[in-house]
């Protein structure tokens, strides 16, 4: 507990609070994500019980001690309380997933990324996926990042070192976990994130960094 949890959950706790102060969803990810790696590594889930507390006051100062955060979660419980404002994002998300339907308007032909959905191009770009490809455009997204989840864990599975198991697996669950927030976002289930879509959502350092870590994996495969 002392030796193996305490000194990384503290570094990535100070590291995740400096982080949280700009931008809380990117903090959220990396925490999570540590917290993966540890368990896997042999934490034990009483050690994670202890932080709770914590995690609570983290949660509370930087949710309710912000007003826009607060907005946030108060349009996510009701986005049509504002829908001109805070809840205009969200609302033309929905629109445009609704607007595609079972097949789509096409590749192309979709209307909501001409100035009525904000971000269109980077975290909320699979609302656009869905108006122009539809249901089997969004099912074949979310396929392609299950196929590569199971592709990295069977990596995972066939490592030679605990290293490498703990890296690639690292990397798994940061792109699936990333994913999985972007689009839980963009379908209104959960609170308005910065979350970018991995290898899909317009972006240079984080694209780059992502097809970076997936190399390392087909390396680790090698």
């Amino acid at each position: 507990y002392w030796k193996g949890f305490i000194p990384p959950i503290v570094g990535i706790g100070a590291i995740t609070a400096i982080i949280g102060v700009e931008d809380l969803g990117t903090a959220v990810l990396l925490f999570t994500v540590t917290c993966f790696i540890l368990l896997a590594a042999g934490s034990k889930v009483w050690h994670f019980a202890t932080f709770v507390p914590v995690a609570f006051g983290g949660f509370y100062l930087a949710v309710f001690r912000s007003d826009y955060r607060l907005a946030r979660l108060n349009t996510f419980l009701d986005p049509f309380q504002d829908p001109e404002k805070d809840g205009y994002h969200i609302l033309q998300s929905l629109s445009a997933i609704a607007a595609g339907g079972i097949s789509g308007l096409g590749l192309g032909n979709g209307i909501h990324k001409f100035g009525y959905l904000p971000e269109d191009t980077t975290d909320f770009i699979f609302s656009v996926i869905c108006e122009e490809l539809g249901l089997f455009g969004a099912l074949a997204v979310v396929s392609l990042y299950i196929g590569l989840a199971v592709l990295g864990i069977n990596v995972v599975k066939r490592a030679r070192t605990a290293f490498y198991q703990l890296l690639a697996l690292g990397i798994v669950v940061t792109i699936g976990l990333q994913a999985s927030i972007n689009v839980l976002v963009v379908t209104a289930l959960v609170p308005t994130k910065g979350i970018a879509l991995p290898l899909l959502s317009n972006g240079g350092t984080g694209w780059l960094l992502t097809a970076f870590c997936i190399g390392l994996i087909d390396a680790i495969d090698r």
